[in-house]
């Protein structure tokens, strides 16, 4: 009898132990898998069966969650302050589309799921008991995101542009024209439906983020990791010093020779020919340092980082793998296949403004409860250093150079010192397709203060009889709206 009430007692602590198991199996392991199953509408209607968390841009929230149905699970919508301007910052969350960007990423905080946001976080993460919603400060600076959107709207043409403080990575702007309202897209009804048609087969690709996820060829703006490479090597010992080039360049093993639109570019020295933009003296250097030398620069400022988040997903900027020498040319001029995004720009223009060194960006201050409370702030942290701080300095004299005698004069600011690079980057078959236009820039307020902003601007469709006239004359005056609200504040 005993032996048989021990077995009963055994097989009941067997069949304990397996539903103690498969209940930690579902609600642990297997809860991500399940929430994201087409059909389950749990964590929408968690979403938005309370109000939802706020995106914060100077302590001010730019979102708010309206109570619009009291009839349905889904009570709370979703509204923007300022929608277009903000869009590439915040996202979109929809009741029908779901999450993207802070939206996205963050989403586990705005709907009261983070289990940060409880008194005691392990029990909650068990329970997966819903805290009131957090929200997420952001280092977007009004002014400076208003100068760039504002500037690059005025051009009408498609475009991006990246603000950044050099000293702690900080992204105090971040815009991508057209853009859109995601407003538009919150509810889940038949004008949202209506509106996503609109925008998803829109031609201009208004929900695209062109700050963070298009890459571009950087086009001239990509002589100065070049020129890093060139002094970081000992490739060129002095930038004062004539570089042996001829104008214009044969390419090595072709019949192509590479001319130059800007005169005087015949052995010019560095600082000149980054000064008015010599392709000549900037292909050659490339392929005599190589392309493991200029792959390495390339990396040290960012380039080929597939794991950059800020913390929302960056696509990777490249330099061409294993370019042959005519590519290497090319692709230390910023042509052939070299790609990087505006953010990858604005990061190479705030390593060299900060002294080489390239902190990581970022573009949410702190994570905060509902009551103010941080549950996590962000720490400052250098990326790399790209370039030692005596070529740092030598490539800032340069690229204030660029500003104040060569192609980037358009980006002067009265009582600032400000370094500069110009950029028109062919592209399409047979570069026929109109350039981009560019300019990269960093500005502080007086020769001893530390950089306040790095910025990229690009251009699409910048048309120009000249190459770096575009960068030049498009770009570069919404660099300086945007370097000028930062020096404001």
């Amino acid at each position: 009898m005993i032996v048989t009430a021990r077995r009963a007692a055994g097989f009941c602590l067997l069949l304990l132990l397996a539903l103690l198991g498969n209940a930690t199996w579902l609600q642990a392991h297997k809860a991500d898998a399940y929430d994201h199953m087409t059909g389950n509408r749990r964590p929408q209607i968690v979403r938005y069966q309370e109000p939802r968390g706020d995106i914060l841009v100077a302590d001010r929230p730019i979102t708010g969650s309206p109570h619009t149905d009291t009839s349905s699970d889904l009570a709370y919508g979703r509204s923007y302050t300022d929608g277009p301007l903000y869009a590439p910052v915040t996202g979109y969350a929809s009741q029908l589309y779901g999450t993207t960007l802070l939206e996205g990423v963050e989403d586990d905080l705005l709907a009261g799921t983070d289990p940060r946001l409880g008194a005691w976080p392990v029990i909650t993460a068990v329970t997966r008991k819903r805290s009131p919603a957090g929200n997420v400060a952001t280092t977007i600076l009004p002014a400076a995101q208003q100068a760039a959107f504002a500037g690059l709207a005025s051009t009408g043409n498609k475009g991006a542009a990246v603000a950044i403080d050099p000293t702690t990575g900080a992204i105090l702007a971040l815009v991508s024209t057209p853009s859109y309202d995601p407003g538009r897209l919150a509810a889940a009804n038949k004008a949202t439906r209506t509106a996503w048609t609109a925008l998803d087969t829109d031609p201009d690709r208004p929900m695209l983020n062109r700050a963070l996820r298009e890459t571009y060829p950087p086009g001239s703006t990509f002589k100065v990791v070049t020129a890093a490479a060139a002094l970081g090597s000992g490739t060129v010992a002095d930038p004062d010093e004539p570089t042996d080039s001829p104008d214009p360049y044969p390419l090595p093993e072709t019949q192509t020779r590479l001319g130059n639109e800007a005169t005087g570019c015949r052995n010019a020295s560095l600082r000149h020919a980054l000064s008015v933009s010599c392709n000549t003296v900037f292909a050659k250097l490339g392929v005599d340092m190589g392309a493991e030398v200029m792959r390495r620069q390339a990396k040290a400022f960012g380039f080929g980082d597939p794991k950059l988040r800020i913390p929302v997903a960056v696509t990777e900027s490249v330099f061409p793998s294993s370019p042959d020498r005519p590519q290497t040319a090319l692709s230390s001029i910023g042509q052939f296949d070299t790609r990087a995004t505006p953010l990858q720009m604005a990061m190479v223009a705030a390593g060299i403004a900060n002294d080489g060194d390239v902190m990581r960006p970022y573009l949410v201050e702190r994570l905060t409860r509902g009551d103010g409370s941080t549950v996590q702030a962000t720490h400052h942290e250098t990326l790399a250093r790209a370039v030692p701080p005596p070529v740092a300095r030598q490539l800032q004299k340069m690229m204030q150079d660029v500003v104040t005698n060569g192609t980037g004069g358009n980006a002067r600011i009265d009582g600032a010192i400000v370094g500069g690079k110009t950029g028109t980057a062919q592209h399409g078959e047979g570069n026929r397709a109109v350039p981009y236009a560019w300019f990269i820039a960093y500005a502080k307020p007086a020769a001893d203060a530390k950089p306040a902003v790095a910025v990229a601007v690009v251009v699409e469709d910048g048309a120009a009889d000249r190459a770096d006239i575009t960068g030049g004359g498009l770009a570069a005056p919404i660099a300086k709206a945007v370097m000028s609200a930062v020096l404001a504040r």
